[in-house]
């Protein structure tokens, strides 16, 4: 049991490190991916040759997939405060899910989907706001093989403070060094890149709700 905590806890940390050290700031070209998997940019419209055949026999199961809790929400506050009266946006996984195709010694291939939950605040400038968040491969159990951002652009019509989003991500590839490594051996993970600030904030766990007090 003492292994098992220890492991995952390595693998929040290397994952935290890398959205930590970005301080809600793009990585420089070239060093947002490391050297395994690969994840080609969300389409507007997405291709009908990158679906994957949901009937289709793999040679085993698709790799796991979830959001990563401490990654999974994110605050923007305008100022210091940490008050519901300062906050400019806010944002919510609320889930990730796909279907994976490989056969013999071919990569495996995936598509996923995530649902994603926005909030504009009483702080918020404007109606627009663009989120970036992460997509991370990783053996089970171990440190991320590779990790790649992407940015959610959102519009709050109407005068709503709140919006949902679907997005597809398609032909996630993930290498295999023979026929024998199977999709059980990896894990997708997802969350939001977060400053060192809004990762405290999460791991304290702070959030605020809309009938607190009532």
């Amino acid at each position: 049991m003492m292994k098992k905590m220890y492991i995952a806890a390595a693998l929040l940390a290397v994952i935290a490190v890398g959205a930590c050290a970005s301080n809600g700031k793009k990585a420089p070209k070239g060093e947002e991916n490391t050297q395994t998997a690969s994840v080609e940019e969300p389409a507007k419209k997405p291709k009908r040759s990158g679906r994957i055949d949901p009937n289709a026999v793999n040679a085993g199961p698709c790799p796991s997939m979830g959001v990563l809790y401490d990654a999974s929400r994110v605050i923007e506050f305008e100022g210091a405060d940490e008050r519901f009266a300062s906050i400019a946006w806010t944002g919510e996984m609320r889930g990730v899910r796909g279907l994976c195709r490989y056969v013999g010694e071919d990569p495996i291939v995936m598509n996923l989907k995530l649902n994603l939950a926005f909030g504009r605040g009483p702080m918020a400038q404007g109606n627009k706001h663009t989120y970036r968040y992460w997509v991370a491969v990783t053996r089970k159990d171990r440190i991320p093989l590779s990790k790649q951002y992407f940015e959610a652009p959102v519009s709050f019509s109407g005068g709503e403070d709140r919006a949902v989003l679907d997005v597809e991500l398609e032909r996630i590839v993930i290498p295999r060094a023979n026929e024998n490594v199977a999709g059980g051996n990896f894990e997708i993970l997802v969350g939001f890149d977060l400053t060192p600030a809004q990762l405290a904030f999460n791991r304290a766990g702070k959030r605020f709700r809309v009938n607190a007090g009532q």
